[in-house]
């Protein structure tokens, strides 16, 4: 029996979808289609019911199939492992991460797990948590770390530790001493992540709750850029406190104590859990160690974005 087979048709029934599962093994959908008519002929028996052109569907006998599926590559990787030659072997980690999380502690994990792993291979990518929690779910990506938890087959998910979120100034611009209030700073022109965002959502809430009316809320998706527009004196940005200590160390920033404080932002380690994946909890652990995990796991469930 043909393991690239059984892979195809492993990830054909995860991704509930010939196309996913294609875009995940880097062939066309003919090939994967192919694949399994070929595994079909093997055994005798049909695995994928293609009456129902409006959804899918696993046969009976394609759902049995699919518990072995899972034990061979299982066993295939147990193998690998080892009795492979004792040569470093090349790692890819497809990481997804929000804007937050990236300029926070990620690159502390990348350099351990480099040390760890020399031949590691990462493929990085920097998106809002919706597409990330898609991109997961896809096959896209090994693990995400985003506002919102993962979900679908063969997915994990654990909450982290949640960033604390301040507001950021000009050091020189924004001299006042003691704690700003909610009014004040609705006097600033106020610069967050994009709108619909978590950290957009949860300032206009915390105005809300303020009872005070912003005079201008910008809405950006780059760090860099929210940095870069206070650094000239155009506003007041919400960031994660752990990025502005950072950026205060060659730019012009400084926390602005407030009362109420913003609420944190939730971070979430999310990672495929299946065969195919590099994504071992050996891994995993090592990309977040700086974030201080919360002692806990929960299954997906979906929250704001961003």
């Amino acid at each position: 029996m043909n393991l690239r087979f059984v892979e195809a048709f492993f990830w054909v029934v995860t991704l509930e979808s010939v196309t996913r599962a294609a875009d995940k093994l880097h062939l066309t959908q003919s090939a994967v289609s192919s694949r399994i008519a070929a595994l079909e002929s093997e055994l005798g028996t049909p695995l994928i019911d293609r009456r129902d052109r409006k959804g899918f569907r696993v046969t009976v006998a394609g759902r049995r199939f699919f518990v072995y599926a899972e034990q061979l590559l299982n066993l295939q990787r147990e193998v690998k492992a080892e009795l492979g030659s004792g040569a470093a072997r090349p790692v890819v980690l497809r990481v997804g991460a929000i804007e937050s999380v990236l300029h926070s502690w990620l690159m502390e994990g990348v350099h351990r797990l480099r040390e760890s792993h020399p031949a590691l291979a990462l493929e990085l990518t920097v998106e809002t948590s919706p597409v990330l929690v898609d991109q997961l779910a896809r096959g896209a990506l090994d693990v995400a770390l985003a506002a919102l938890p993962g979900a679908g087959a063969g997915v994990r998910t654990r909450t982290l530790q949640p960033m604390p979120m301040v507001f950021a100034g000009h050091a020189r611009r924004h001299r006042k001493r003691g704690r700003w209030g909610a009014a004040e700073l609705a006097a600033q022109e106020l610069i967050t992540f994009q709108r619909g965002s978590q950290p957009h959502l949860a300032l206009l809430d915390w105005l809300n709750r303020a009872g005070v009316q912003p005079l201008r809320v910008h809405s950006l998706s780059s760090i860099s850029a929210m940095a870069q527009l206070v650094e000239d004196g155009l506003g007041v940005a919400t960031l994660p406190r752990a990025v502005v200590q950072r950026l205060a160390r060659r730019a012009p920033l400084k926390l602005l104590g407030c009362e109420p404080a913003l609420p944190p932002l939730p971070i979430h380690l999310s990672w495929r859990d299946d065969p195919a994946s590099p994504a071992h909890p050996a891994l995993v652990e090592q990309l977040v160690a700086p974030s201080a995990p919360a002692p806990r796991t929960a299954p997906g469930r979906r929250s704001a974005s961003k």
